[in-house]
């Protein structure tokens, strides 16, 4: 448990990292894994990988997609971004090649509304995500109907990740839904920071509200549990995309067929996750994927040693 916990300081340190580094386009590019950016031969060409370091669903395929894809002998180059948009509008616009862990059916469908066109799927690599409202276990709250009147209870505060999530834009959505919007504030700022609000109150035994979304490592992490959600508004259980931009199969056939092949259950899912995130962290990535790899490598038919 101590591990895990120690991880909200490894994200909130790579947050910080993304947004000193970051372009006036909103990308920073960072050269990581085994070796960096320039660890493979590069014979079949440069890809860019571009993900959230705080969403640690697109952390861990990144560095899983990297060690891949340079093992058959592409370049790969990795850029941390901050938000959804710009990495969005970065894959439309071709400065990325991969977001290694979409959202593309409900979370993110906005931002494919808006830039679809320029973006090809490469396929779906885990099929039950969603996106929750979560308490502390001992809290009395098992719905989201049960914040009703509870606003004075909860300091009125629902504290959220980053205002341009699409977790962020479904809780807005929901709060009217369930007639809390007058008595709730949605408080966004970074996945960090909610985490360190949740550790905050869980360690002092105290109620609060956050935004969540499975698969996710603090879900296990600390003692929380998803409110019920019987309206259905924080939308139906959805899958992870590998997206590229536009032409990407074309240019790149060996690594789009690749990509096209994994699927992940929530047991593979899971110890990737951790592997990358708890067990290793940051700086280590690499090393977390080798380890998975020995452990579950021989499960699929794609993985190249």
């Amino acid at each position: 448990m101590k591990k895990k916990f120690l991880t909200i300081a490894a994200l909130g340190a790579a947050t910080t990292l993304a947004l000193a580094g970051c372009s006036g386009d909103g990308m920073g590019g960072t050269g990581s894994g085994s070796g960096g950016g320039d660890a493979g031969s590069g014979d079949k060409g440069t890809i860019t990988l571009g993900f959230l370091p705080s969403w640690t669903d697109g952390l861990s395929t990144a560095y899983l997609l990297q060690d891949q894809l340079e093992k058959i002998g592409y370049n790969v180059e990795m850029k941390t971004l901050t938000e959804a948009g710009p990495l969005y509008t970065g894959l439309a616009q071709g400065d990325v090649d991969i977001y290694p862990s979409a959202w593309p059916e409900l979370t993110h469908k906005s931002y494919m509304d808006e830039y679809g066109d320029d973006i090809e799927d490469l396929g779906a690599y885990y099929d039950n995500a969603k996106l929750t409202i979560a308490v502390p276990e001992y809290s009395e709250l098992n719905s989201i109907e049960d914040l009703v009147g509870k606003g004075a209870e909860l300091d009125g505060k629902i504290y959220g990740i980053e205002p341009g999530a699409g977790l962020t834009a479904q809780t807005q959505k929901m709060l009217p839904e369930y007639g809390l919007d007058s008595e709730y504030e949605l408080v966004t700022s970074s996945t960090a920071a909610m985490l360190t609000e949740l550790k905050s109150a869980t360690d002092k035994q105290e109620d609060i509200v956050v935004t969540l979304w499975r698969p996710f490592w603090a879900n296990d992490a600390f003692p929380v549990k998803d409110l019920e959600d019987p309206m259905g508004a924080m939308g139906e259980p959805e899958a992870l995309h590998f997206l590229g931009t536009k032409g990407f199969a074309e240019e790149f056939p060996e690594a789009a067929e690749l990509i096209a092949q994994i699927q992940l259950d929530d047991a593979q899912y899971g110890s990737l996750e951790d592997l990358v995130v708890n067990e290793y962290g940051e700086g280590q990535e690499a090393e977390a994927v080798d380890a998975w790899l020995e452990e579950h490598g021989s499960d699929f038919d794609w993985v190249v040693s």
